[in-house]
């Protein structure tokens, strides 16, 4: 890609995800992801029903009348995207690419953020860990993370959901909120990733949000298809007009999704799931209105 439509992209996303961001996210994201703590704000006079424990006793002693200290809520938070760049992003049926509809939403959240005045940083993984950027504030670096997911070039096709999420378990030191956007199309998924995702989201606070296209829920009838492996690059003809055919399709993605759903309800994860051909703005206001 030029680097000129590279920067076309970008600011094309950057006016949407912005514009998003500002006019309907911006206090449901506010409610939605707390900060890490309590800061002291201001002293006012003691009033009837407060805290004791809260009683400044130095100013109290200076004016001769009671007075509380009044704390507020620290807002400011360390976000994570973890992004999935494997093979099989590149695909898409309806009305875009799972790669680029996860970079809308990546975008949209990461605008979300610094309205927040966030940091933001990126674990961009396939089967391993593709490129790490740490977290920092400000526009240039969100533009700097929405060109990287526009233009990146992984070096392998494959996933390992897991393993981006044990990096973040071990690179983070202190609690953040970990987006983790991914279509999930990865075998391990089982045992081993239901440990990862609890030990994360003990640390940290680990949301989930699964990308897929509509041809994996279900496959139409139009006769014979080649399709392709993304990650194993292997062609297969499939007769698309077998009814048992498309009834086993549909089955595997339900066990997928349920595997899914089981997972991060033991690890106490939220998680959406948005197809392509869906409005995602509707899936993250029922993830912020679920959390508020």
């Amino acid at each position: 890609m030029e680097t000129s439509e590279i920067l076309k992209k970008v600011r094309k996303i950057e006016i949407k995800s912005r514009g998003l961001s500002q006019n309907i996210f911006a206090g449901q994201y506010h409610s939605a992801f707390k900060g890490r703590g309590m800061a002291f704000s201001e002293v006012r006079e003691y009033q009837f029903g407060d805290d004791v424990r809260d009683i400044d006793w130095n100013v109290t002693a200076r004016f001769h009348r009671p007075y509380v200290k009044v704390f507020e809520e620290e807002r400011e938070l360390t976000v994570m995207l973890l992004i999935d760049v494997s093979g099989s992003l590149d695909f898409g049926t309806r009305r875009q690419m799972k790669r680029e509809m996860l970079a809308e939403i990546a975008a949209t959240l990461a605008f979300s953020a610094i309205q927040n005045n966030d940091k933001i940083g990126v674990i961009f993984f396939s089967n391993h860990i593709e490129k790490y950027i740490p977290p920092k504030k400000g526009r240039k670096h969100i533009l700097y993370i929405i060109r990287e997911m526009l233009d990146f070039k992984p070096s392998s096709t494959l996933t390992d959901v897991g393993m981006a999420v044990e990096f973040l378990t071990q690179v983070m030191k202190r609690k953040c909120t970990a987006f983790l956007v991914s279509d999930f199309y990865d075998r391990r998924i089982g045992a081993a990733f239901e440990k990862q995702v609890q030990i994360a989201n003990r640390k940290h606070d680990l949301v989930a949000i699964q990308v897929y296209d509509p041809f994996a829920k279900s496959l139409p009838d139009v006769g014979l298809l080649t399709v392709r492996d993304a990650e194993t690059g292997r062609d297969l003809l499939i007769d698309t007009s077998s009814r048992k055919l498309r009834q086993a399709h549909a089955q595997y993605f339900n066990q997928r999704q349920n595997t899914l759903r089981e997972v991060f309800a033991k690890g106490n994860v939220d998680w959406i799931s948005v197809a392509t051909n869906e409005d995602f703005v509707k899936a993250l206001m029922l993830l912020f209105a679920r959390r508020a």
